[in-house]
């Protein structure tokens, strides 16, 4: 029998490219779908626009939901916001990076610190978590026991800080501050690769310090 997080979230996985800074990288990204039969956001409009409208299907997209601005999260995120009339949503401090890849092409919409957005009898609250880049944000379903948390915590560590409008630092205050503070066994859905809990994440913070960057 399908629990509440398996009837409130779909998951499709897009294959392509990042790029920053000069360096172009294979990637195989996460998209979330979460809401109900009705309607639904669609968290990270990665590669491939059709695969993620099958996923979709008939419902109402009331947002694309940036968690951040790397061209891998967001180069669909126009041609699904056309496709099915819905806002994009971004922090505003990520729009140095959104205009590397949209120069012409604007968000809808902020998403702000302590936001709650709602679809499907779902509520979204937004939690800033800059680090991995200036304006990182995640999704937190406190009803579903669920956090979407981009490119800022993974399943062994934080997200990369190497390159250009990224701090360790900084990270790591988010994760420790914000993410961490959520219960134990809430689930991480992630921007790449595999899921996991905070809980399982949490004993680790020092060894993410001592390691560094």
């Amino acid at each position: 029998m399908a629990g509440p997080i398996d009837s409130a979230v779909d998951h499709v996985v897009t294959s392509g490219t990042f790029n920053l800074d000069g360096g172009s990288f294979d990637v195989d990204n996460n998209v979330w779908i979460v809401g109900d039969d009705r309607e639904v956001f669609v968290i990270d409009a990665a590669h491939d626009a059709d695969a993620i409208a099958a996923a979709v299907g008939d419902r109402r997209v009331k947002a694309i939901v940036c968690t951040h601005a790397h061209d891998d999260h967001v180069n669909q995120a126009p041609a699904l916001a056309d496709r099915f009339s819905a806002p994009i949503l971004l922090n505003p401090a990520e729009m140095v990076l959104w205009d590397m890849t949209w120069p012409d092409r604007k968000p809808d919409a902020e998403l702000a610190d302590g936001q709650t957005l709602s679809a499907g009898g779902i509520d979204l609250r937004v939690l800033q978590t800059p680090g991995h880049s200036p304006g990182s944000s995640c999704l937190y379903a406190p009803e579903l026991g669920v956090v979407f948390t981009g490119d800022t915590l993974f399943q062994g560590g934080p997200g990369a800080t190497g390159r250009s409008y990224s701090d360790f630092d900084t990270i790591i205050e988010s994760i420790r501050t914000t993410l961490l503070t959520l219960p134990g066994d809430t689930q991480v859905r992630t921007g790449h690769g595999d899921s996991t809990r905070i809980g399982d994440e949490a004993p680790h913070l020092e060894e993410w310090i001592s390691g560094g960057s």
